[in-house]
């Protein structure tokens, strides 16, 4: 659905490798995304003629010709005057001198494949893109792909029309800020530049540019503030776009600054990971103030599902059921969000079919009859449990012995001490995470990281992680290190009426 051709410099002769020791920011490719708008025409301009910001350490600079390429996206959605955007750019691109890659793509199959709509997938693809001739340029001029700048025309009227959009669906702080002036490599030099300045620069230099008739389409949003709303805030404020812009860039600052706490505490929150999934302490989440635990819960959730885009009503949802301590709830991209047992189960479509993680079931003690619960788990493996009594004269310590003499697939423990009782419960299974440790039954209470047990036990390093791990619930300490060790602290003595089997098989 996407081809690529490139004018003006073959790639293996668009740049030629630099000699000598030279700072990587300085010869590291820049990549100009233009559509042949009037913004990005500009852009182009600027960048041949004048000066520009794109945070490579020089500040307001020129930028060395060799180093620019032009990257024009053709949507494929308005036939020939597409084309003749196209065209154009490459003609414009030829006037300077500067090479000129073209990226066809079908954006409408491919938002229809993916169930997105045009707008947001447009956007998707030409990153996409730029991202991919950037690591392409960066590799033929041996830089490090983190030196190249991705350079966009978004002008103080795009923030300014971007913080109204957002403010209308319903966003965070990390929305309203709008569009920041640089997101890793992607840098946006003209934010301080109005639309029309620009369009008085290019009449200055005798440039044409090319409108995009959806732009005046007001039944897409943007189109609609640009010119439904907008004008209306002008006869108020002529100077709008200049004022929120000076509050998106408070924003930003304030964004960077909680976004910074979030992440110390959602790493303080953080019980387990795995592909897919992350569990949360849900008491603990439910106690942080409210203007943080959004920002958890939001960063969780992009943590296993990146391309999940929220909005405040899927947070608050989340937030909601934490406060209940119980309930589940499915948000964007069908991540799965859900409290129980004190814990916030955050799982994305990614994560496998049969987890490694989740309840162990203990069926209720029942006269003449052995209740069974089982749990599968990815590696083909199952874990069992069950509860048995010990008859009148009969030792548990002697028979707990017995059973793990015979196999270490099966182990026999205190019920009580598991937090187990007559009429059952649960226990957590999950697998092996970083700082563990247990009190391995006849080391008298000492304490072992489990990594050193696996390693004691010749578990292969490439198999630690998929070894299961029996917890007395989602944050308590380990019951039974699977076909391993059990825990001192569930030892069977000669009091022990309620015995609990746990044990591990292939399916």
């Amino acid at each position: 659905m996407a081809s690529v051709a490139s004018t003006y410099a073959s790639p293996e002769s668009r740049f030629e490798r630099p000699s000598g020791r030279r700072d990587p920011a300085s010869i590291a490719p820049v990549v100009l995304m233009v559509s042949g708008g009037a913004d990005s025409a500009a852009l182009l301009w600027l960048a041949a003629n004048s000066t520009l910001d794109i945070a490579d350490g020089r500040g307001e600079a020129r930028i060395a010709r060799e180093r620019l390429h032009v990257l024009h996206v053709n949507h494929r959605l308005r036939g020939e005057a597409a084309d003749a955007d196209e065209a154009f750019v490459r003609e414009l691109s030829e006037s300077f001198g500067i090479p000129c890659s073209v990226e066809r793509i079908d954006v409408a199959a491919h938002a229809k494949e993916q169930g997105d709509n045009v707008e947001n997938m447009g956007r998707e693809l030409r990153y996409a893109a730029a991202d991919r001739l950037a690591n392409e340029l960066s590799a033929e001029l041996g830089t490090p792909r983190s030196a190249a700048r991705i350079v966009t025309a978004h002008t103080a009227d795009d923030r300014a029309e971007t913080f109204l959009m957002n403010a209308v669906k319903g966003a965070a702080a990390s929305g309203l800020s709008s569009i920041p002036r640089r997101r890793n490599r992607i840098v946006r030099p003209l934010l301080d530049r109005s639309h029309e300045e620009l369009c008085s620069l290019l009449r200055t230099a005798g440039i044409e540019w090319r409108e995009d008739a959806t732009n005046a389409d007001t039944r897409y949003l943007r189109a609609f503030v640009r010119h439904e709303v907008l004008p209306v805030i002008r006869e108020r404020n002529p100077r709008v776009v200049e004022t929120l812009s000076q509050s998106c860039d408070i924003l930003s600052d304030e964004d960077a600054y909680m976004a910074g706490i979030a992440a110390r505490s959602l790493r303080e929150l953080e019980r387990r990971r795995a592909e897919g999934m992350v569990a949360l302490d849900a008491a603990r989440l439910a106690a942080l103030d409210v203007a943080v635990a959004r920002r958890v819960v939001r960063a969780a959730i992009l943590s296993v599902e990146e391309e999940c885009r929220l909005e405040a009503r899927h947070i608050k949802r989340v937030l909601r059921l934490v406060a209940a301590g119980k309930g589940s709830a499915t948000v964007p991209m069908g991540v799965d969000c859900r409290v129980s047992y004190g814990m916030l189960l955050i799982r994305s479509r990614r994560a496998p079919e049969i987890p490694d993680h989740g309840w162990l079931e203990v069926p209720a003690l029942s006269v003449g009859a052995l209740g069974v619960g089982e749990m599968m788990r990815s590696d083909g493996s199952v874990v069992t449990a069950r509860l048995l009594e010990a008859a009148p004269g009969q030792d548990a310590e002697a028979l707990a012995r017995a059973a793990g003499a015979g196999s270490r697939s099966t182990v026999l423990l205190d019920a009580a001490a598991a937090g187990i009782g007559p009429a059952g419960g649960r226990l957590w299974v999950d697998t092996p995470q970083a700082g563990d440790v247990m009190c391995p039954l006849g080391m008298h209470g000492q304490s072992k990281k489990l990594s050193d047990l696996l390693g004691e036990a010749r578990v292969p390093a490439a198999e630690r992680g998929s070894v299961a791990v029996v917890r007395r619930d989602a944050l308590g300490p380990v019951v039974w290190l699977a076909g391993i060790r059990a825990d001192e602290r569930g030892r069977c003595t000669s009091s022990t009426r309620l015995l609990l089997e746990l044990g591990i098989r292939k399916a």
